[in-house]
């Protein structure tokens, strides 16, 4: 009797490229490379290759030059001869239509780039109808400038209008063009139709946050992968979706909490990352709008991450971009227990770098920085959460009585244990 061995799925391995500039220098594109990585692992990938050049900038028919293009080629070729079939190259900046023909053409593997792999994640991690139709909506802005890559195999036929000798004639218009018109008329159909059930979506969670009675509303907002729905568990003492990979969390989650005798509304929304495509953004309205309708934002900083600092800047324009820059918030600087630096020699005298300040140090400074408007917490391990939350009464008592002058909605002590 035949045998039949049930072998596991391999995931696709994947090569990254990425490019050094003026305004990108080598330290800066290792990181953003780990961030392609990080997310090429999120979406199912294996990463094997990494290839960077040191360009003005990209190539506006191929992105990177000839030379490097025809090493990766090289890469891919001796790899498949190992019968080490590279699946995919990823490149770490947004594609035109022309590069993406052109790369395909030479290297003959699936191309993407950093948006589509964003999109890929978003359409895995989507749950409800809102995320889904957002994120669909967010592929199709994405496809419409890029159809005529997906009909590179039906060649036009004929050109022109011209009689007689002419090359193309009133009828003899090529499969390719016709396709592409027909493609481009149901895409636009259908996004016609999302945006008109994402304006219902948006009518109804309108609808929803006018309900929700007199409460202050508070927003964790931050980068992606920072812990924020782990912060929210332990507030909230419930059980959101938590994950260490990007973009465990699409669905804006809302809980009602209560800290001694004051009620709040918390919400867990999308993390933000660096070259964030702006059709997401656009995408997401409905479920930016818990941020744009906050009362207080919790700004959650991973602060083991070495690049933190770049995190908050992109975090802060994004807010800005949102119409959310003026509004009162607090950084909360979490994963202290994940943070590490290295004590320098005494008789080193070269000046020190970000890795050699000390967490303590590291606290004062962003405590003067803030006029001690931030808390250094460890979500995972539970530290400090209780001053966390002593912070956040105050804070959101204060907002509340601004807010509600003559609201008596406030009760007597809430005792958590009773609960």
């Amino acid at each position: 009797m035949k045998e039949f061995v049930i072998s596991e799925a391999q995931a696709e391995t994947a090569v990254l490229v990425g490019l050094i500039t003026q305004n990108q220098d080598e330290r800066k594109t290792k990181e953003y490379l780990d961030e392609l990585e990080f997310l090429a692992h999120t979406a199912g990938a294996v990463t094997v290759k990494r290839f960077t050049q040191k360009v003005n900038g990209p190539h506006s028919v191929t992105y990177v030059g000839k030379g490097k293009l025809e090493e990766i080629r090289a890469y891919i070729e001796a790899e498949e001869e190992a019968e080490r079939e590279i699946g995919m190259v990823i490149f770490d900046d947004e594609l035109s239509a022309k590069q993406l023909r052109n790369i395909e053409k030479e290297l003959k593997v699936k191309i993407l780039d950093r948006t589509s792999l964003i999109l890929d994640i978003f359409a895995m991690r989507a749950q409800t109808a809102n995320a889904k139709t957002q994120v669909e909506l967010a592929q199709y802005r994405y496809m419409l400038p890029r159809l005529q890559r997906l009909w590179t195999h039906l060649e036009r036929q004929g050109g022109g209008s011209g009689s007689g000798g002419g090359k193309g004639s009133v009828g003899l218009r090529g499969p390719g063009e016709t396709q592409l018109e027909m493609d481009r008329r149901i895409i636009l159909n259908r996004m016609s139709l999302l945006k008109q059930r994402l304006a219902d979506i948006d009518r109804q969670k309108t609808t929803q946050r006018s309900n929700r009675g007199r409460m202050i509303r508070v927003a964790l907002v931050g980068y992606t992968n920072v812990g924020k729905s782990t912060l929210m568990n332990l507030l909230s003492k419930s059980e959101v979706f938590a994950e260490n990979k990007l973009f465990a969390t699409l669905d804006t989650t809302v809980r009602k909490v209560i800290i001694d005798n004051l009620p709040f509304l918390l919400s867990d929304t999308v993390g933000f990352i660096r070259k964030l495509p702006t059709d997401l953004v656009d995408s997401f309205k409905s479920t930016l709008d818990e941020v744009r309708e906050a009362d207080l934002l919790l700004h959650v900083v991973d602060i083991a991450h070495p690049d933190f600092e770049e995190q908050i800047q992109v975090v802060e324009k994004t807010l800005a971009d949102l119409g959310c820059s003026g509004k009162p918030s607090m950084i909360v600087f979490n994963k202290i227990d994940a943070y590490r630096w290295v004590e320098k020699d005494e008789d080193d005298l070269t000046p020190g770098g970000k890795e050699n300040v000390s967490l303590a140090d590291l606290m004062k400074t962003w405590m003067a920085r803030c006029d001690e408007n931030c808390i250094f917490v460890s979500a995972r391990e539970k530290t400090n959460i209780e001053e966390l939350r002593k912070v956040l009464y105050a804070k959101v008592r204060e907002l509340h009585v601004q807010k509600y002058p003559y609201n008596d909605f406030l009760f007597d002590k809430y005792d958590d244990e009773e609960a």
